[in-house]
């Protein structure tokens, strides 16, 4: 019989949690019932604070589909979502939120791609209720620069309600920020994926786990995405070299200007341009670096499960 894992990664949703699960349980009966579909619930506790794991058991003890993955500190949405991955058992891994935000109407829609023969499935928020200068815009930005560096034409990356094949998800450790890549980072091809749109709908309760630094953080992976996709063990060294180099270049100038008397257009550009490569640089190679160490030594730590 062919298996759904529901991954639902949650920090601090003790009051959306029980809505959530009504949500999603009814929708995974359904297809149960009507094709087929075994399934699992599988909620992660990234270190929640509040009661949020007491929810959860209290929830456990009513229904066997649900499984508890609690994390030992919180790690982030990314973390959640590679130990979501790593212990799913389903043939088909679909993600979402767990404030409610995401419907779970729209899975049967997923899963009715995925047996159409696509490998990845998933939704773009429309109708969205979020303040449109600082969310939607920057959102809409955002979306476009990554398909444009990574060249998967996908709408909404931002958007966590995904399907997939259950291999594809199970490919990387990710790390934090690379899931706002997904599912580029994965190495899918454009015509493997369908998106559907979707209606997003605004939280019940609590408050978002998003800020400004995200906005630093979109653009040090973007910077970053295009090796990752190639060859991240390779680039890391090729730009660790780049970067002692163009700071070579910035420390010794001023001694190359005093000697060669240059210019004062030129004394000023190559010091300038060399600091500017070597910052760049040193950014690629360190979250290279991030990347690559967090394939051998992992993302996440579960310190139990139920």
């Amino acid at each position: 019989m062919r298996k759904i894992s529901l991954v639902i990664p949650v920090h601090n949703e003790e009051k959306n949690i029980p809505i959530v699960y009504e949500e999603t349980k009814k929708v995974l009966e359904d297809l149960h019932q009507n094709k087929g579909y075994n399934y699992e619930i599988i909620f992660i506790n990234d270190g929640s604070s509040d009661n949020t794991l007491d929810v959860l058991k209290n929830l456990k003890n009513l229904d066997s589909h649900l499984r508890i993955l609690n994390m030992d500190k919180q790690r982030g949405q990314a973390a959640g979502l590679t130990a979501g991955f790593y212990y799913a058992t389903g043939d088909i891994i679909v993600t979402m939120d767990g404030d409610g935000q995401n419907d779970p109407k729209y899975i049967k829609d997923l899963i009715e791609k995925l047996e159409e023969g696509y490998r990845v499935v998933t939704g773009y928020r429309v109708k969205r209720k979020e303040p449109f200068l600082t969310r939607i815009l920057p959102s809409r930005v955002a979306n476009w620069l990554i398909s444009v560096v990574t060249g998967l034409k996908v709408r909404d990356n931002g958007c966590s309600l995904k399907a997939y094949l259950s291999p594809i998800p199970k490919k990387f450790q990710i790390p934090h920020g690379f899931h706002r890549f997904i599912p580029a980072v994965f190495g899918v091809k454009n015509e493997e994926v369908f998106e559907i749109p979707v209606i997003d709908r605004p939280r019940l309760y609590g408050k978002t786990h998003y800020g400004l630094k995200r906005t630093f953080e979109v653009i040090r992976e973007l910077l970053t995405i295009p090796f990752v996709l190639r060859n991240p063990f390779k680039f890391e060294k090729i730009f660790k070299y780049l970067f002692i180099l163009f700071l070579c270049i910035f420390i010794s100038s001023p001694v190359f200007i005093f000697f060669l008397k240059i210019s004062h257009f030129w004394s000023i550009l190559i010091p300038g341009f060399s600091l500017v490569l070597s910052l760049f640089s040193y950014i690629i190679w360190k979250n290279l670096k991030r990347f690559n160490k967090a394939q051998k030594e992992g993302v996440f730590k579960v310190e139990e499960i139920f």
